[in-house]
């Protein structure tokens, strides 16, 4: 029992060292948001903001709320457009077992290993002779396209283990594909649904390759883009920057904790067969 109990001490002790040394770099961004100026060289560096000051959150306030804006719209897009493109996608290659789908879900794997700064320069030409450049809309539609491979193998894996006999009920009823997913399928890929939708969103929320190639000189900038307003050749408001990443990182942080049991469900889904 003593051994048993030391071992779980020491497993303890060494998770939270473990955890405490990855969290450091959030918190030396929050204590350097709250840092002055002419505090930001000092040696060594305050480990506590001891004269503390709230200029980078003024700041945040009155400079970067149109960022933040543009990012959400973006973001909300980017959920919207992914869901509606990849339920429907899993549901055909997990239940209707299209012809070619073996094929289609190599192809979705294999997506996710192109760089996204080639898929950027692919967009840049085609939006150029369309005229979506630098457009709120057109960085919605090149940012699915880095998470609808993803959802769509999420839902697959998901979806094949609705039991078929609910389906074969629903086809009894007279329901056909559509409104079978419609009214069955979906409804209980709600963990699927949620897990697709934070992944896509935070994608998103932290593009910058996409924002610098598509929207750098536009007036509608998400917020990647809004903190490189602070970097300059000659100077660095450190502060400014830091703040407005504490902010930047505040809804993706609480969206993440508010759905973390239906994302670890719907991870999880398709790996254990009964």
């Amino acid at each position: 029992m003593m051994r048993s109990r030391e071992r779980t001490w020491g497993k303890t002790t060494i998770g939270l060292l473990l955890t405490a040394i990855m969290l450091f770099p959030v918190y030396w961004m929050v204590n350097v948001s709250f840092t002055r100026d002419q505090d930001m060289r000092k040696s060594p560096p305050d480990l506590f903001p001891f004269h503390g000051t709230l200029t980078g959150y003024r700041t945040v306030l009155d400079e970067q709320l149109p960022y933040l804006g543009t990012s959400l719209v973006i973001g909300l897009g980017t959920v919207v457009l992914t869901v509606a493109l990849s339920a429907p996608a899993g549901y055909a290659l997990a239940k209707l077992r299209p012809r070619g789908g073996g094929v289609l879900s190599f192809l979705l794997l294999a997506a996710q290993m192109i760089p996204g700064i080639i898929m950027a320069m692919g967009f840049y030409a085609i939006y150029l002779q369309l005229g979506l450049l630098q457009s709120v809309p057109g960085l919605v539609v090149a940012d699915s396209t880095l998470a609808v491979p993803f959802a769509v193998l999420i839902f697959t894996a998901f979806m094949s283990g609705i039991p078929g006999e609910l389906l074969q009920a629903a086809k009894t009823d007279g329901a056909g594909p559509l409104r079978t997913f419609w009214s069955v399928v979906l409804p209980m890929s709600r963990n699927a649904v949620v897990t697709v939708s934070l992944f896509a969103f935070l994608w998103s929320w932290s593009d910058f390759v996409f924002a610098s190639t598509l929207a750098g000189g536009g007036a509608h900038k998400p917020i990647t883009l809004g903190i490189y307003h602070y970097i300059g050749n000659n100077n660095q408001e450190w502060n400014a920057i830091m703040a407005t990443a504490v902010v930047a990182s505040l809804p993706a942080a609480v969206i993440l904790v508010l759905a973390q049991r239906y994302v670890a469900a719907g991870v999880t889904a398709g790996a254990v067969k009964d």
